[in-house]
């Protein structure tokens, strides 16, 4: 992502200092001019106070959308520098705020950081699609999916971050924003390559009144980057229309074939416990599960639930799930392809349930732990239950809690059942067919496509 031109914009802390008022100086009035009921999201983090203050005249339009003005009838042609934005976090000067994003091992609280490049991608497909026309209705957006986000170093609590995000490529209704996390720490200086995660998010426009898809403005991409990061995206998009049957067909063949002796194995270990391997334990054995009404202070622009608010506390599950199945403090590596299939409202029951679906132990020095997580909106009075989101996220465990605990295995998890060895065997196919795609599209990419 390139550089952005303008300044970034500063993130503070949301409480005052008992001790300084130095930061009091430095934080807008402006979120006074409104009762704090008309201002979905301030509730979240300083991330979501600042986008507000700095876009408030554009989302003031969504909070009473005008559904009786006519639709945008003529697309604009926008540029990525258009709706690019850059965040600052001043965690070295900032106390407060840094104490806000602390974790326990003085690195950034990943599931808060999650929750935060939502609510960045959301304010930057609204710039992208905003027509300045404050007689046509806006769009309603929502997010459809985030691609994998892989964190390539650990994130400091201590040095200054920052986000820089932008428009990559739109679709007829879909708009992808690359967001890139970079800082650089006095034990990790690398100026040639700062970056510490890179996460996509493909938003899809809704018109207020019908419902139906809506088509966003166009993009132009400028420079010789975003040229490039345009065909990716077109090459990504190619490729998930179907290019790769024969191969999803092969794969899903070679994972099948391990279906019976994944499942033969799960048996031993139920109906003969005593004969199981002791390296292995069932699935069913892996679980944690927590639940909540989702509340006002939760909701988005739009009224519903923030899609980062459910990878925020789904994360959090999933690396309390992976701390107690290895028993040493587990590192996060990535989090895979989220599809967003069902709205949560406010009022909502939500349950979140988690299990350790498999590992891999071949590298014993960095074992990884595949986690899934599910989201059921649970409504009691209808007696109903649907999942609105399932995601995956991958761990392994800190080298230094491994070094104090010397000899320590990762275990295998066994299917009790065929759906979990369905689950299984879907999953690893999901992986492989990732590698698979990643390939397709580096052809893509080198052909010109």
């Amino acid at each position: 992502m390139e550089p952005d031109s303008s300044n970034p914009i500063p993130i503070f802390s949301t409480l005052n200092s008992q001790f300084d008022d130095s930061t009091k100086k430095n934080v807008p009035n402006s979120s006074a001019k409104k009762p704090l009921s008309l201002w979905p999201g301030m509730y979240h983090s300083p991330m979501t106070i600042a986008l507000w203050e700095t876009k408030s005249s554009i989302f003031e339009r969504l909070l009473d959308p005008p559904l009786d003005a006519p639709p945008q009838t003529e697309l604009l042609t926008r540029t990525p520098s258009q709706s690019r934005m850059s965040i600052l976090y001043n965690f070295s000067t900032d106390y407060i705020l840094r104490e806000q994003y602390r974790d326990a091992w003085n690195e950034v609280r990943i599931g808060k950081l999650l929750e935060d490049l939502d609510a960045l991608a959301g304010t930057i497909s609204v710039k992208h699609c905003s027509d300045d026309d404050s007689t046509t209705r806006p769009l309603y957006l929502v997010t459809a999916s985030v691609d994998k986000i892989v964190l390539k170093k650990p994130i400091s609590v201590n040095a200054d971050l920052k986000i820089d995000g932008a428009v990559t490529w739109v679709g007829l209704s879909s708009i992808k924003i690359q967001l890139d996390v970079t800082q650089t720490t006095p034990e990790t200086a690398d100026p040639s390559d700062p970056t510490a995660l890179t996460a996509n998010f493909v938003f899809v426009a809704r018109d207020y009144k019908t419902g139906r898809a809506a088509p966003v403005n166009r993009l132009v991409p400028e420079t010789e980057r975003e040229k490039l990061l345009y065909k990716a995206a077109e090459a990504k998009s190619k490729v998930r229309k179907g290019k790769l049957r024969d191969e999803e067909s092969e794969i899903e063949n070679r994972e099948m074939n391990n279906f019976e002796a994944l499942l033969a194995e799960g048996r031993i270990s139920c109906d003969m416990p005593a004969l199981a391997d002791r390296d292995s334990i069932l699935l069913k054995y892996t679980c944690l599960e927590n639940s909540l009404i989702c509340q006002p202070q939760q909701r988005n622009i739009h009224g519903r639930i923030f899609g980062g608010f459910l990878m925020h506390r789904a994360f959090e599950l999933a690396f309390s799930t992976a701390y107690a199945f290895a028993g040493i403090m587990p590192s996060f590596i990535e989090a895979d392809h989220v599809d967003f299939l069902k709205p949560v409202d406010v009022g909502d029951f939500l349950r979140f349930k988690s299990c350790v679906l498999y590992t891999e132990a071949e590298n014993s020095d960095r074992p990884l732990i595949h986690v899934e997580v599910v989201a059921h909106v649970t409504r009691p009075e209808l007696r109903s239950s649907e999942v609105s989101n399932t995601l995956y996220f991958t761990f392994t465990v800190r080298p230094e809690a491994k070094a104090r605990n010397n000899g320590h295995t990762i275990r295998k998890v066994v299917p009790a059942t065929e759906e979990e060895a369905r689950r299984i065997v879907a999953r690893k196919g999901a992986v492989s067919l990732y590698v698979c795609r990643n390939c397709w599209i580096i052809a893509y990419k080198e052909k010109g496509i």
